[in-house]
Order: structure tokens, then C-alpha cells, then sequence
């Protein structure tokens, strides 16, 4: 359930000079977001929060129906937003998201890399095989390789004033992690773990996203930060 997080600021000059000053605001006003995934659950919270600090934004997903959906909400709202079909999976529609954004909104500042595949939820020994053929083993090394990606590319990057970050969720109530919270006795174990005794709510992840995109957090880079409402674990 890792999402990373990247603000690139090569696409305007002004936005790279700002991490240098010492007036620190959270305001994204000019900024443009892509957010993958972005018509649910913290997808959807992470668009919203970036758009209610002024970034225009961009969502996406894999059915134009859930697309026309999540615009027509966060249009609702206030919030500039265009969106695109688009299964990251497939290097064309990647490839047809990053042209769109640039020819419609100018470049890109800040990338949500928030699309994931949704795992077998119980003993890994009863999962079936269309469980792996899905993909459960490359998930779960895929988890932990984002952590070696995210400091491996923040040094790099820093030089081009791109801060790269990644966010770590505990159980948020989210369709995707429904397996989990719906089920009553699962859901008590988990409760034990936490020090706030709640569910995490896909907002609690969207405003952390937002302030990594910020300048407030223009010292942070390379760093896994978890939202897990104080669960006894750490990455």
C-alpha cells in the first residue's frame, strides 16, 4: 500500500528558485499535479487535497466512467481538473498521460504514483493459483523495492530540485482494502495494534500527500513516511 510521492520542479523555473527562499507557504497555486489512480479512495483525497491548494490537476484511471465521475466531483468543488483513461501497466497510456498533461496544462510539477494491483488478503499458503499468476509475490517485493526506489532516487534527483518521498498506510477504509475492515475480527486485532483507535480515512493519507508536495516539506527528500495511526511497526 505504499504510494510514492514525487514533486518535480523542473518544469517551472520559478517553482525550483522557491525552495530556496524563506517564505514557506503551503499554497500550490500554478502547480500541476498528476495522480494516478485518482478516482477513489486516497487517489481521490490526494487530487482533492492538491486541488484545494490550488494545483490543477490531473486524475486518471483505467474506465472513462470513473474518469467523467471523479472530474465532475472535484469540479464540483472548486477544483481545476482534466482527466484521461490510463492503465499504468501499459507504457502507451502511460506515455498518452504525460503528453495530455503537457500539452494541456504545460508540464508537470508534482507525481502521485498511487495505482497498485490489490493483493490476496490471508495465508499466503492458501492463496490460489490465479493469486500468483496475478502477481503476489512481485507485489510484495514491489513494496519493499519502493523503499530502496525512493532513496535511490532522491540523491539523484536533488540536483535537478526534484524531491522524491513515499508514504506508507496503515488500513485505510478504502474499497481496495475492504477484506480488511469489513471483517469484524480482522478489524479488532488491527484496532489493538493502534494507539488512535480508528480506521484510517483516505483523507488522513490525501493532506499528508499534499504537504509532501509543498514547500513546507522542501527539506524532506529519500524519506518513507507512515501513517498508521501509531500502529507498533515500523518500515
Amino acid at each position: 500500500m505504499l504510494k510514492a510521492v514525487t514533486r518535480c520542479l523542473w518544469s517551472n523555473p520559478v517553482a525550483g528558485r522557491r525552495m530556496l527562499s524563506h517564505h514557506i507557504s503551503p499554497n500550490l497555486s500554478g502547480k500541476v499535479a498528476i495522480v494516478t489512480a485518482s478516482t477513489d479512495g486516497i487517489g481521490l483525497a490526494a487530487a482533492e487535497a492538491l486541488g484545494q491548494r490550488g494545483a490543477h490537476v490531473v486524475v486518471s484511471s483505467r474506465r472513462q466512467t470513473n474518469v467523467d465521475k471523479a472530474v465532475s466531483l472535484l469540479r464540483s468543488k472548486n477544483i481545476q481538473v482534466i482527466g484521461t483513461t490510463c492503465n499504468v501497466g501499459m507504457a502507451e497510456d502511460r506515455e498518452k498521460l504525460i503528453n495530455m498533461t503537457v500539452e494541456q496544462c504545460g508540464g508537470v510539477d508534482i507525481l502521485v504514483s498511487n495505482a497498485a494491483v490489490n493483493p490476496f488478503f490471508g495465508n499466503i499458503l492458501e492463496s490460489t493459483e490465479e493469486v500468483w499468476d496475478k502477481g503476489l509475490g512481485p507485489y510484495s517485493v514491489s513494496k519493499t523495492a519502493l523503499l530502496g526506489l525512493t532513496r535511490a532516487l532522491a540523491p539523484d534527483l536533488a540536483q535537478s530540485n526534484i524531491r522524491v518521498n513515499c508514504v506508507a498506510p496503515g488500513i485505510i477504509k478504502t474499497r481496495f482494502s475492504s477484506a480488511l475492515w469489513e471483517n469484524e475480527g480482522v478489524l479488532e486485532e488491527f484496532l489493538k495494534q493502534t494507539s488512535i483507535k480508528r480506521l484510517g480515512q483516505p483523507e488522513d493519507i490525501g493532506g499528508v500527500i499534499a504537504f509532501l508536495c509543498s514547500d513546507e516539506a522542501s527539506y524532506i527528500t529519500g524519506e518513507t513516511i507512515t501513517v498508521t495511526g501509531g500502529m507498533n511497526c515500523r518500515l
